[in-house]
């Protein structure tokens, strides 16, 4: 588009506020039609936007808007249950990630209402609840030849058209600079072509005019940004830097544009700064003192919460809880998302699946919902300003084999010609939506109640109760034992303050067709025993049957950081042992119990148990260590009534791994206890690691 002087552009900036007032938007103020009120505009028989839908404008007119689309009064009959979260504040952003709504239109991607009639999408948001769009930014995401990386296209013209849209539809617009040619986030934080071999000083530059004309535009376009996140996901870094003053000097460049532009126009535009891992209290602790040391100016600490990846919602609540108390912010979930089937609509792949669905939700619209309203009441527990769900339209272009539309339109999540620029991720696996599944649309655009989440947060819903799903249960059987299938299993309604056990009847013949003799995966399905359920069509259930050599030893890796069932003695003062976190030191997984000491070392490790079923067990475990002399003394240990087994081991050098083993241990009456225990000279080291306790007999 062409670009007006600074004068002609102050002159637009001051009608485009007169007509936004003048049309019931104040901004980026609060909501100003009362939450009882009808839209001006609606008449009896229409929707709140039919007698005023915006028209197309030039770029730089002002928009013309629609009324905000009241939020209910009351509970409203619906088909899914949504608990209310009474107190919630109208204001609350109920927000929706957009960016791709544009290119899955130009693949071919329509739109309807609940009522199956084609409409704008972002009208369906609006009257859904949706009040604030977010939008990502890449700046050039095209190769050489124009073609686009994929992923939406996103650069500043698209966003431009996708504002202009939320805006007419009353919704305020964050903006998402990623401040890269493409996907932005922890893994990968690369520089945009144009900044490729620059100072930092000159990326600074560069970041600030990119940020300060991109904003301009967005604003002269009439589109009502209120908030814009200077990076994405920069838990490692921004732009190719990833040294702490480096990143902070380049948000500072980024968080001035926006003042500077917000002052000029008169207009409050909050910077966010985006981080993720929301369970990593710790780290996030560390990057929120290293903003404030570098005197990082922003008013947002946004984060990217999704329940399967990101802890549990004591830990989300924890960390913004902090944001705010110790470093006076504001805090935003600024991505969420959860999935209603697992189903893949266009064959390219699901980002989630079966192995991320959490106990409390399944792969259902009433679970979709439910895990979206318990984010949002998570959010508004603690006082963080809303929530973002993250590409709520992203949905297939159709059934399988669309690599032509995704490569054409860049509605998948990467086409080919993002190889040149990201060749170890895009270049190798690029492809269509891994979000469809994820959305809150059905692959043919048709809206999921669950869309309504957002409109129905303060009341809630009226439904009749209903069974949303069945934990499916696991068995895990020890070679030879004899199978013992669970007598209830877990059932979660639509209210979930009706969950209970209930009793499950399993088919016998599969359950006799398990042959506990060998090690095998076997399915057993069974019914719920609902006295209320018809009995043409009773809940059905699958357990999972795993049979294999059972390890009797709690934490036997010491992956899990609860250690209380291991006991740890040793002579001296100091204690010569942790447990380690190091890869290449573990056998297996992340840690493993270490030692060393600059003086003589004598300790042990063990771990007692006392509801062992009687049988004969083997016992066995790995070490490896070095700089220990033939004169110590190491040795795997079984205690049972007093008498003890032992086997004797010898340090091999590094990753030089020994198994000493213990077998024919007879348990009687359930007690034994397990170790290892060394004495050696000082600086000798090792690792022990993998205990294994197996019933043989």
């Amino acid at each position: 588009m062409k670009k007006q002087n600074n004068f002609l552009r102050r002159l637009l900036a001051i009608s485009m506020t007169a007509a936004l007032i003048g049309a019931g938007m104040s901004g980026c103020g609060s909501r100003d039609t009362p939450a009882d009120a009808a839209p001006e505009t609606q008449q009896a028989g229409t929707t709140a936007a039919e007698d005023s839908t915006p028209e197309a404008v030039p770029n730089g007119a002002v928009l013309e808007t629609v009324p905000a689309y009241p939020l209910p009064t009351a509970a409203e009959d619906a088909g899914i249950y949504i608990e209310p979260v009474p107190d919630i504040s109208d204001d609350f952003i109920r927000g929706m990630d957009v960016s791709s709504v544009l290119v899955e239109e130009k693949s071919g991607v329509k739109y309807y209402n609940a009522a199956g009639q084609e409409q704008d999408v972002f009208q369906t948001m609006a009257e859904s609840g949706v009040n604030y769009a977010r939008i990502r930014v890449w700046n050039d995401p095209y190769d050489e030849n124009g073609n686009g990386y994929g992923g939406g296209n996103n650069d500043v013209a698209t966003a431009i058209e996708l504002g202009r849209r939320a805006t007419q539809y009353g919704m305020k617009v964050c903006i998402d600079f990623h401040y890269s040619d493409f996907w932005a986030d922890p893994k990968k934080q690369m520089v945009p072509k144009a900044w490729a071999g620059m100072s930092l000083e000159e990326k600074s530059d560069a970041l600030y005019e990119f940020t300060k004309d991109s904003l301009t535009q967005l604003l002269d376009a009439g589109v009502n940004v209120c908030m814009v996140q200077v990076g994405n996901e920069t838990n490692n870094g921004m732009s190719g830097e990833t040294m702490i003053p480096n990143v902070a000097q380049l948000m500072n460049a980024g968080s001035r544009a926006v003042r500077e532009v917000s002052a000029s126009y008169g207009k409050e535009i909050k910077v966010a700064l985006h981080y993720t891992n929301a369970n990593d209290f710790d780290g996030l602790d560390s990057i929120l003192y290293k903003l404030a040391s570098f005197q990082v100016d922003y008013d947002i600490f946004a984060l990217s919460y999704y329940p399967y990846w990101h802890g549990t919602f004591d830990d989300i609540k924890k960390i913004m809880a902090h944001v705010q108390d110790k470093y006076g912010k504001e805090t935003l979930i600024a991505e969420t998302a959860y999935c209603y089937t697992l189903e893949d609509s266009d064959g390219s792949g699901n980002s989630v699946g079966a192995d991320d669905l959490l106990d409390e939700y399944g792969a259902t619209v009433q679970s979709q919902a439910a895990a979206l309203r318990d984010v949002c009441a998570a959010a508004d527990e603690v006082g963080a300003l809303g929530v973002f769900y993250w590409e709520g339209a992203w949905i297939a272009v159709g059934p399988a084999n669309n690599s032509a539309i995704w490569e054409a339109n860049g509605s998948g999540w990467a086409s080919s010609y993002a190889a040149g620029y990201d060749p170890d991720d895009a270049g190798k696996y690029y492809g269509g939506c891994s979000w469809d599944n994820q959305a809150l649309f059905s692959p043919d655009g048709m809206p999921l109640e669950s869309l309504n989440t957002y409109k129905w947060l303060k009341y809630g819903t009226k439904t009749e109760p209903a069974i949303d799903m069945v934990v499916a249960p696991s068995v895990t059987c020890n070679i030879g034992a004899r199978l013992t299938l669970p007598e209830t299993v877990d059932v979660v309604y639509n209210d979930r303050s009706l969950n209970k056990a209930m009793p499950v009847e399993w088919a016998a013949e599969q359950a006799a067709g398990v042959d506990t003799a060998k090690a095998g995966t076997y399915e057993v399905w069974g019914r719920v025993l609902d006295e209320n359920a018809s009995s043409d069509a009773p809940t059905q259930v699958c357990c999972t049957v795993k049979v294999e050599m059972l390890n009797y030893v709690v934490n036997p890796s010491f992956e899990e950081s609860d250690t209380s069932m291991w006991s740890v003695t040793y002579e001296g003062d100091k204690n010569p042992t942790d447990y380690q976190e190091k890869g290449p030191d573990a056998h297996t997984g992340d840690y493993s119990f270490h030692f060393w000491s600059e003086a003589d070392m004598s300790f042990a490790i063990e771990q007692q148990f006392t509801d062992l079923e009687p049988g004969t067990y083997t016992l066995k475990a790995y070490f490896q260590g070095g700089d220990i002399d033939a004169s110590a003394q190491m040795e795997l240990y079984a205690a049972v009534n007093g008498e003890e087994q032992t086997a004797a081991f010898t340090a091999q050098g590094y990753a030089n791994w020994q198994e000493p083993t213990i077998g024919s241990i007879v348990v009687t009456d359930g007690t034994l206890t397990i170790g290892v225990r060394i004495q050696c000279g000082a600086k000798g080291w090792g690792t022990v690691d993998d205990f294994t306790l197996n019933k043989v007999d």
